[in-house]
């Protein structure tokens, strides 16, 4: 197994453990590029009587998740800071690594263009729900996913679960101090990796940017 298949097998496990040991019966959650549901599943076992949210920008899948989970909010857009339309690198044979930019790290791969709209997080959420788990998949773009969720997270100060590291975050020109300094310095949580070290100071999470490691909780 390479390094990275292995870390992503430790990664899904440490997930399944934080998800199962946090989360109250009718925690509700949201799943950030929720691809084939494998964590919304996770989070339907753990919190049944929760109010969940799903988005994904791919249509195929997002029609997916609505027939497979019909008692779940699901989105089909992708997130930022603003309201828009941007065009949706979608690799057919990797789909894991679709995004709003292509990747210059993923070989000869087919891809297809998809145009799709970009929604800030709080204008699909009830401001009276609280949030307990947000978690965030999105091959880099996870600043303009937090950046449009700053109500919600100052209101109910939910867990995060996020993926940030070189070769994702890079493409949208932002690195491990953009995160720290809305996260830490603005918003006031303390950042983990999801081996459970931490809270990381700003030098750490810089120096964990290239290693492979790109899988972070933070929190009050």
């Amino acid at each position: 197994m390479s390094p990275i298949a292995r870390r992503n097998v430790i990664d899904d496990r440490q997930l399944h453990c934080l998800i199962s040991h946090t989360l109250a019966l009718d925690a509700n959650c949201v799943d950030v590029g929720a691809h084939d549901g494998m964590v919304l599943e996770d989070l339907l076992r753990v919190a049944p009587d929760g109010q969940h949210v799903a988005v994904e920008p791919i249509p195929a899948k997002a029609a997916a998740l609505t027939a497979r989970f019909p008692g779940v909010e699901v989105y089909n857009a992708a997130l930022s800071d603003e309201r828009g339309t941007a065009t949706f690198t979608h690799y057919l044979v990797n789909p894991q690594l679709s995004g709003l930019r292509d990747r210059d790290n993923v070989g000869d791969q087919p891809s297809e263009q998809i145009e799709v709209d970009l929604v800030p997080l709080d204008d699909l959420l009830d401001p009276e729900r609280p949030i307990a788990l947000i978690k965030i998949d999105v091959e880099g773009a996870e600043l303009g996913v937090l950046r449009g969720a700053r109500p919600t997270l100052e209101r109910w100060s939910p867990t995060i679960v996020f993926e940030h590291g070189s070769g994702g975050s890079d493409h949208y020109g932002v690195g491990p101090n953009d995160i720290y300094d809305y996260l830490v310095d603005d918003i006031g949580m303390r950042i983990f990796d999801i081996d459970g070290e931490g809270p990381y100071t700003r030098a750490q999470f810089q120096a964990v940017f290239t290693e492979p490691i790109w899988f972070f909780v933070a929190h009050r």
